[in-house]
């Protein structure tokens, strides 16, 4: 029983960005990189359905340059997964050529009972590249899992909507979820964890063995540019009448929104 999850690096959101030269990329050097937050709860949930069903291999699978997500994957092993494939591509792949990839990868290795991934990466925040992912694959998929309950081959799955009403679906495996918060609690990669992690297998695939390459992706991005530095804050002192008048007066004489 074969269960993949899906896993991303992205900039740890403490991490002050930097545009490139050009402004057409962001500047990588000096960034601290993590496990996408949401991948951390499909991490989680794969080595769940693997604590109860010991028969179950838990792959971690990610694209990205060698060099850098190696890391990942040795995090994801510490956890718990069993082993790890590596689509190594120093190309910018956009989410259907990442999907593709993913899909060709896993393919190769059979299939998959169950594949998991975060409802989306904090980065790009497209929520594009599991749906795509299932596409590829014609297997049914749930995004914005918060709660699963597996009974043999059926899944029972809610999910939240907007407004905080939850949706239930129903689904048989082989079948890809894309994890919420609050899904579960990921556990640390404990200091025994991280030692075994070093000796469990890393496939490495290149992005040409699997017919992707960059220069098929369909978006690109250009002209990157930084938020804008807010403006102080002006505390206004008095009472509360004095308050709202020299509020207005802002408002009329300095923001000039009256």
């Amino acid at each position: 029983m074969r269960i993949f999850v899906c896993i991303k690096q992205v900039p740890d959101t403490e991490t002050r960005i930097k545009l490139s030269a050009d402004a057409g990329k962001i500047d990588e050097a000096g960034i601290k990189w993590v496990i996408n937050p949401y991948d951390e709860f499909a991490i989680e949930e794969a080595i769940k359905f693997k604590e109860a069903n010991p028969s179950a291999q838990v792959t971690a699978i990610t694209v990205g340059p060698k060099a850098r997500v190696n890391n990942a994957l040795l995090t994801a092993m510490a956890m718990g997964a069993d082993d790890s494939i590596l689509i190594d591509s120093t190309e910018s792949l956009d989410g259907v050529q990442t999907a593709k990839a993913l899909a060709a990868a896993i393919q190769k290795e059979g299939g998959a009972h169950l594949i998991y991934a975060g409802k989306l990466s904090i980065d790009g925040s497209t929520s594009a590249v599991g749906p795509m992912l299932a596409e590829l694959l014609k297997i049914p998929h749930v995004s914005v899992a918060t709660e699963i309950t597996y009974s043999g081959s059926a899944l029972t799955i809610k999910r939240e909507v907007e407004g905080g009403t939850m949706e239930t679906y129903k689904v048989n495996t082989p079948a890809l979820i894309a994890a919420n918060k609050g899904l579960n609690k990921p556990r640390f990669a404990s200091l025994p964890g991280i030692m075994k992690a070093k000796k469990k297998p890393i496939k490495e695939i290149p992005t040409s063995d699997l017919g992707v390459t960059g220069a098929n992706s369909a978006v690109s991005f250009s002209q990157f540019e930084l938020p804008k530095e807010r403006a102080a804050c002006k505390m206004i002192a008095g009472d509360a009448k004095a308050q709202a008048k020299e509020l207005v007066r802002l408002l009329r004489e300095e923001a000039k929104v009256l």
